[in-house]
């Protein structure tokens, strides 16, 4: 631990997943207070025990409730006085089809986590945030190119959350308030690997093999790979970093 983020105070949504759970951990190791948010109420209450009372408030939320994603930010100020980061990162990944035949309800429901629940953070985060404060929107390598069909909710929702993450970092520069999204290729995780099984029809390890021919790095990230990036944009070195889509990625998006 080195302490670059000591007396700092992050919200974390999407806590409870595997990238969400290792950025808050990353960040409590760097010295932040922690506002946990997740729709997982037995995963959100392991992590907020594993970090302890006095490190981590936690909070059940649905991403695309704008009540619930209110209290969020109430609580980080009840609890810790205020708030200087945001990771937004709680996400769904939909369903495999052509569009002909992509469910409608599914495309509502991916655009309602991935796309408005990003703006209802925004929205509430940023009039609360610190001036030279920080928000990070967990977006995806398919932010940045589509790398095969059938996955038209998907994709939809991570290019537009680039969309709306620049027009956030440009409304608060003036605050010195940073706005970015990061794109992680694919993770070594549980959500990952249900993409992949339903992408290529293969069992766990033969789908993951398949999806690493198209990474040049040939490998999966690690969660804690991803967590990295964060807390770098959460804190004061990434001070002239704003409005960028940053790929983490293996290199698929070259």
């Amino acid at each position: 631990m080195s302490g670059t983020l000591e007396g700092k105070v992050a919200l974390v949504t999407g806590a409870a997943g595997s990238i969400g759970a290792a950025s808050a951990r990353a960040l409590a190791a760097e010295g932040a207070r922690l506002v946990l948010s997740d729709r997982d109420e037995p995963g959100l209450a392991r992590l907020a025990a594993e970090l302890g009372p006095e490190r981590a408030a936690q909070a059940v939320a649905e991403a695309s409730d704008s009540a619930a994603v209110a209290g969020v930010v109430a609580l980080a100020r009840e609890r810790f006085g205020g708030l200087d980061a945001a990771f937004v990162n709680a996400g769904i990944f939909g369903a495999a089809a052509p569009i002909a035949d992509y469910p409608e309800a599914v495309f509502r429901e991916v655009l309602a986590v991935n796309v408005l629940g990003p703006f209802l953070a925004l929205k509430h985060v940023l009039p609360a945030i610190a001036d030279g404060g920080s928000v990070i929107v967990n977006s995806s390598v398919v932010g940045l190119r589509v790398p095969e069909g059938g996955i038209s909710a998907y994709a939809t929702s991570k290019h537009a959350v680039v969309g709306l993450m620049r027009t956030a970092a440009r409304e608060v520069a003036a605050r010195g308030v940073r706005v970015n999204t990061i794109h992680p290729g694919p993770v070594d995780n549980d959500f990952q690997h249900a993409i992949e099984m339903t992408a290529t029809g293969a069992p766990r390890e033969q789908a993951a093999a398949l999806f690493e021919q198209n990474i040049p790095l040939a490998r999966h990230a690690t969660p804690e790979e991803i967590a990295a990036a964060v807390v770098f944009l959460a804190g004061g070195a990434s001070r002239f970093i704003t409005g960028a889509a940053i790929p983490i990625d293996g290199g698929m998006s070259i």
